[in-house]
């Protein structure tokens, strides 16, 4: 059999496994040392290059910035950050019908723009949105979906994991793709809220919710207590986002400062015990250590299929079928939405992206504007069934003994699925949403 044929082989029978319910990193790594087995026929070659994409894909100096934004996105969660930014957000806009489904839209955007981490700010918010919500009459429906639409945020506002993710697996600067996110994160957060304010209009029985003159102002915060509640977000983001953008940090210095500024503010608001700082830090190793495996993973598979042969015949068989760099990229859009509907966001980037960037590169494709796509696309996958992770996240988080069921879930979200798939079409549409900035 043929080096292609053989690669082509290994992703049916990724498939087969990742169906099956083997985890996609290990299927990555077997299917990678069986590929190079076969292909070079020596059982010595395959176990080299498996020591060393464990000792190289990882060791690069840009990985630290994993473990250290994972850090400073769960000491922010445990600082109430998130509590206090949704609470300000509910006084601003309580007097919208739908007010604190926007509230949660722009709680959710400022909470992006400090941690990064899609699952966290689900978590956050189910437990501090979904029960203000459903106590001010809007349908659970709703409140779900809201919480798990706009937790979608936290990846493509910076700081993004799958951004940095995205920057290693295609070498480009994860600080250019920050500052691409920005304007396409911007605009997803409005269309959100413009979704929400029209479907409090035209399809208020779907929201629910009080009216505008029924919610009691006893309560209501003054400026300087929004002001005190919102400081330490500023804080942050002109320590990360600030420090990046004005050259002072690398993204991995940003990391280090950011998880630092945290856990200061975390201690200032006396909010972090042993306990939960234990915690913290056992989560952060998780995550950390599931973000590595799979990266090794890929980085192996990557080589197995350089190896074959199959990057240069698949590039020139697009070239001479005539499909064009726009029907490439949107076949490439169309597999990864298809893959959300079973995979998690970094395994769907490390199956999809060795194969497609060889290619598109070829094409001279602005990697950087693909990014963006790309890290859209992913995140519509996060909305829909049967495995979509933001879904489940706040279904865990509810508890077991809540009667809002997965499907209840999901039918919330997938509104704003729909709206995200209006974002990634604008993007595709109008490059410089993306690149302005740059």
């Amino acid at each position: 059999m043929s080096g292609v044929g053989i690669a082509f082989l290994s992703i049916a029978a990724m498939l087969v496994l990742i169906y099956s319910g083997m985890h996609v990193a290990i299927a990555l790594i077997l299917l990678s040392f069986c590929g190079v087995w076969i292909l070079r026929g020596n059982f010595d070659i395959a176990s080299n290059m498996l020591v060393l994409a464990f000792k190289d894909s990882i060791s690069d100096y840009l990985f630290g910035v994993v473990p250290l934004f994972v850090l400073m996105g769960l000491l922010v969660a445990v600082a109430g950050i998130g509590r206090d930014t949704f609470e300000v957000a509910a006084q601003v806009f309580r007097r919208v019908l739908g007010g604190l489904g926007i509230a949660t839209v722009a709680a959710n955007a400022v909470f992006a723009a400090i941690t990064g981490i899609s699952i966290a700010s689900a978590a956050v918010f189910t437990k501090v949105a979904v029960p203000e919500m459903i106590r001010h009459g809007y349908t659970a429906r709703f409140a779900v979906g809201v919480v798990a639409g706009s937790s979608v945020l936290g990846m493509l506002i910076p700081p993004s994991l799958l951004f940095i993710l995205y920057g290693v697996l295609t070498e480009q600067s994860v600080g250019s793709l920050f500052i691409a996110g920005v304007i396409p994160g911007v605009l997803l957060s409005l269309i959100y809220c413009a979704g929400i304010f029209a479907m409090g209009r035209w399809w208020p029985s779907f929201i629910g919710g009080r009216k505008a003159d029924s919610y009691d102002t006893a309560n209501d915060m003054s400026l300087g207590e929004m002001a005190n509640k919102l400081a330490p977000i500023v804080i942050l983001v002109a320590l990360v986002l600030g420090g990046i953008y004005g050259g002072f940090f690398t993204p991995t210095e940003a990391g280090a400062a950011g998880a630092l500024g945290a856990l200061l503010i975390s201690l200032a608001k006396r909010r972090l015990t042993w306990a939960s700082f234990w915690q913290v830090l056992v989560q952060t190793g998780h995550t950390t250590s599931s973000i590595c495996f799979l990266i090794v993973g890929a980085s192996l598979y990557s080589r197995m299929l350089a190896m074959s042969g199959m990057p240069g015949w698949l590039g020139s068989w697009v070239v001479d079928s005539g499909m064009g760099v726009t029907g490439i990229i949107i076949a490439l859009m169309v597999v990864i939405i298809l893959l959300g509907t079973i995979l998690d966001s970094a395994s769907i980037m490390l199956l999809t992206l060795p194969i497609a960037i060889p290619i598109l590169t070829g094409m001279q494709v602005d990697l950087v504007w693909l990014g963006v796509l790309v890290v859209l696309a992913v995140e519509i996958g996060l909305l829909t069934p049967p495995f979509g992770i933001a879904v489940f996240v706040v279904k865990a988080t509810l508890g077991p003994d809540c009667q809002v069921t997965l499907n209840d879930i999901f039918a919330g979200a997938f509104p704003f699925a729909v709206m995200m798939f209006l974002v990634l079409l604008l993007v595709f549409l109008f490059p410089w949403l993306a690149t302005a900035l740059i």
